[in-house]
C-alpha cells in the first residue's frame, strides 16, 4: 500500500491509498473554495448522562446529486470534485460538513472506489483489503489527536438509511468522548470479569455461539459471523476476529488476509435475503473498537479487555418492509425484533454463495 496526503483548495487534508507503490498523486484541488467555516459542539445531556452533537452548518450539505455532479467521483476536465485526480483506489478526507470538528473530534469521509456505479460488495478481495489499510490507518492517526477518544469506522448504505450521495463510501468518526453504546458494553463487560471471577464477556458471548450453534452465518479459520441471540434488528450479524484484539491494529496478517473474503461474502448475502429482482438491501455496517481515552470508570477492565467486532445489520425487515424505530424504540430503547434471531440465520445461510 502507498499512503499520499495533500490538501484540499479549503485547507482540509485528503489520503489517497493506492494498491501500487509507483502511483503518482500530484493533482490540485481547482476549485475556487472559501475556508471551511463549522459550529459544532458537544452538549451533555445531564438526564441520560451521554452527549449531543449540535452541527447547524450540516443543513445545506450536499443532498442527492445527479450522479454527473458526485462529489466522489474523480475530478475531469469539465468537472471539480473532492477527489482532484483522475481516477482513485481509495480516498480519504475531512468532511466538509461535519457533524465533529476542532475541539469536538473529527469527521472523515471514506471514498471505497471510483466507480459511482458499484458497492462494498462489488470490490475485488485486493480492492477489499485496501479498505482495511485505510481504516486501520486512519484509526492509528485519529488516536493520536487530543480531541479524539474513541474512533469509528462505518459505513451507511441505501436512501432508506438516510444516505445523501449514492457513490459507495462510509464515514470515520473521531469521538471526544466514549460512546453510550460502548460503556454499556464496557459496563457489562466490568460487571461480568467481576461476576465470574475474571472472565471476558467478549469471549463468553463468542464461545455461546459456536457452542450453540444455530445461529451461526459462517465460520472461517480466523474469523466468526453470527447473528447474537438478542439481536435487535430483523437481520443483523456480528463479525469477530477469533483472536481477540481491542482494535483494528491489534489483527494480525492472517486475519488481515482473510478478512475480505468473509465479509464480501457477508455483504453479497446481505443483497440475497429477499429474493431475487429485489432492490439492494440497505444497511449500516460498524466497526466497535475500544476506547483511547482512560477507562477508570469502568473497574478492572483495561483495553486489552474489548473485542473488536463489526456489527451489520439492515433495517428491512421483509419485502417492501422497513423496521420503524417507533414509540418502543425511540422513546424507551426497548427493540422489538419481528424476526427470530435463529430464523435469520437460517436464511443467511441459504443465500450462500455457490
Amino acid at each position: 500500500m502507498k499512503k499520499t496526503s495533500t490538501r484540499l483548495a479549503d485547507g482540509r487534508e485528503l489520503i489517497y491509498y493506492d494498491s501500487r507503490d509507483d502511483t503518482v498523486r500530484d493533482a490540485a484541488d481547482r476549485r475556487p473554495l472559501e475556508p471551511t467555516v463549522t459550529s459544532s459542539q458537544v452538549r451533555r445531556d445531564p438526564l441520560l448522562g451521554d452527549s449531543v452533537a449540535i452541527a447547524s452548518h450540516r443543513q445545506g450539505r450536499t443532498y442527492h446529486p445527479p450522479a454527473n455532479e458526485c462529489p466522489l467521483c474523480p475530478s475531469g476536465a469539465d468537472r471539480l470534485s473532492e477527489i482532484p485526480d483522475s481516477s482513485y483506489d481509495v480516498v480519504v478526507f475531512e468532511n466538509r460538513f461535519p457533524s465533529l470538528a476542532g475541539d469536538s473530534g473529527r469527521c472523515e469521509v471514506v471514498c471505497f472506489t471510483s466507480d459511482h456505479d458499484s458497492s462494498f460488495a462489488d470490490l475485488t478481495e485486493e480492492q477489499a483489503g485496501l479498505v482495511l489499510e485505510a481504516w486501520t490507518d486512519r484509526t492509528a492517526e485519529l488516536s493520536h489527536l487530543s480531541s479524539v477518544e474513541q474512533v469509528f469506522c462505518f459505513e451507511n448504505r441505501g436512501e432508506e438509511i438516510g444516505v445523501t450521495l449514492g457513490h459507495p463510501h462510509g464515514q470515520i468518526y473521531g469521538y471526544p468522548f466514549t460512546t453510550p453504546r460502548t460503556a454499556l458494553m464496557l459496563r457489562s463487560l466490568a460487571a461480568h470479569k467481576e461476576a465470574t471471577g475474571g472472565q471476558n464477556l467478549f469471549d463468553d458471548v463468542v464461545a455461546r455461539e459456536l457452542a450453540e450453534g444455530d445461529r451461526i452465518v459462517l465460520e472461517t479459520e480466523q474469523w466468526v459471523a453470527f447473528v447474537p441471540y438478542a439481536a435487535h434488528w430483523p437481520y443483523e450479524v456480528h463479525l469477530y476476529p477469533k483472536r481477540r484484539v481491542p482494535d483494528l491494529l491489534g489483527l494480525d496478517e492472517e486475519a488481515r488476509t482473510e478478512f475480505p473474503q468473509v465479509y464480501l461474502e457477508l455483504l453479497r448475502r446481505f443483497d440475497r435475503i429477499f429474493g431475487e429482482g429485489e432492490p439492494p438491501t440497505p444497511y449500516i455496517a460498524a466497526w466497535h473498537q475500544a476506547p483511547f481515552g482512560a477507562l477508570a470508570e469502568f473497574d478492572g477492565v483495561n483495553r486489552d479487555d474489548f473485542a473488536l467486532h463489526l456489527e451489520l445489520f439492515t433495517i428491512r425487515r421483509t419485502s417492501g418492509k422497513l423496521k420503524f424505530l417507533a414509540g418502543s424504540e425511540s422513546g424507551m430503547s426497548v427493540f422489538i425484533n419481528d424476526v427470530p434471531p435463529e430464523a435469520a440465520a437460517q436464511r443467511l445461510r441459504e443465500v450462500a454463495s455457490s
